[in-house]
């Protein structure tokens, strides 16, 4: 019994992390209403610059997030108005033909400047854990999962109570109705893009401590990001979290009873069974998915 108690606390540590990174997709999917492919390569450059901010300077990954994130803050405006502003008119074929070309580009010159070796950060906690009722408790999981809680807290309230999260939400509601209420559409989009980004790099650098990085990292985390969007529905940030953290219960039973080759695999069947029951997923309302072509 202590075993499964055991993996299920760890797959729930690992999860409120997906979930974070997974709220930067739902945020920019529901705002900007574009299918963003190179969205894992957004946490693949927030955890070579921990690394590397890590090597040259000692920072340590924690106290780095404090650069990183207003650094990809800034690379998601960037992004958004190099990117995606010229095509927002375009179909959802070259949205994510785009999309798909600049996460090939990043991956590639990563490789071109990094090689393809696994990149670790080590630190006096990395391997540290601490013993509850006969369950380990990994130490750097259990402080990425409560930052992670924390972060999708803070961005709850920040898209309920504040007039800008108001106009955010109401942008994923119906973009067109914003704009006739005087909602500033553009603006928005660049500020959703910018934070979604923000969000998804925090998790970047919260993995950092007790994973690796390589070039390629980037597909495994856009591909299960769309898989915890779906599940948990287009817009429900709530929905987002407590799918992330189902997502990471699963992997973690996976990889301990069943294979770790296959963990994968059964977060997918998972995924495409949703998507034929309920393809707005679990919390979602089924709105907004006209507006990229998915009906």
């Amino acid at each position: 019994m202590d075993l499964y108690i055991q993996v299920l606390v760890s797959g729930l540590l690992l999860g409120g992390v997906y979930a974070l990174i997974s709220v930067g997709l739902n945020l920019i999917f529901g705002v900007v209403r574009i299918i963003n492919f190179a969205h894992g390569e957004m946490v693949m450059i927030a955890m070579y610059l921990t690394f590397w901010l890590h090597h040259f300077s000692k920072l340590d990954p924690y106290v780095s997030a404090i650069v990183i994130m207003p650094v990809m803050f800034i690379f998601g405006i960037v992004f958004q108005r190099i990117v995606v502003q010229p095509i927002l008119a375009t179909s959802a074929t070259m949205k994510i033909f785009a999309t798909v070309g600049v996460s090939l580009l990043l991956q590639n010159l990563a490789l071109i400047a990094w090689k393809g070796d696994f990149r670790t950060v080590q630190t006096s906690y990395s391997m540290s854990s601490l013993e509850v009722f006969d369950i380990i408790v990994s130490i750097p999981r259990l402080v990425a999962f409560s930052a992670a809680l924390l972060s999708i807290i803070v961005l709850y309230y920040f898209l309920k109570y504040t007039y800008v999260g108001k106009a955010l939400r109401a942008i994923v509601e119906d973009h067109a109705v914003a704009r006739l209420m005087g909602v500033n559409v553009e603006k928005h989009y660049i500020l959703a893009f910018g934070m979604g980004t923000m969000f998804t790099a925090l998790g970047g650098v919260l993995l950092m401590p007790f994973s690796s990085v390589y070039p390629t990292v980037g597909v495994t985390f856009t591909l299960l990001a769309f898989v915890v969007v779906v599940l948990g529905g287009l817009g429900s940030m709530s929905g987002t979290f407590f799918a992330g953290l189902f997502i990471g219960v699963v992997e973690s039973i996976g990889g301990t009873f069943v294979s770790p080759a296959l963990k994968e695999a059964i977060y997918f069947a998972i995924f495409v069974l949703v998507l034929l029951v309920r393809p707005q997923g679990l919390f979602g309302k089924g709105k907004g998915s006209e507006e990229v072509g998915l009906k």
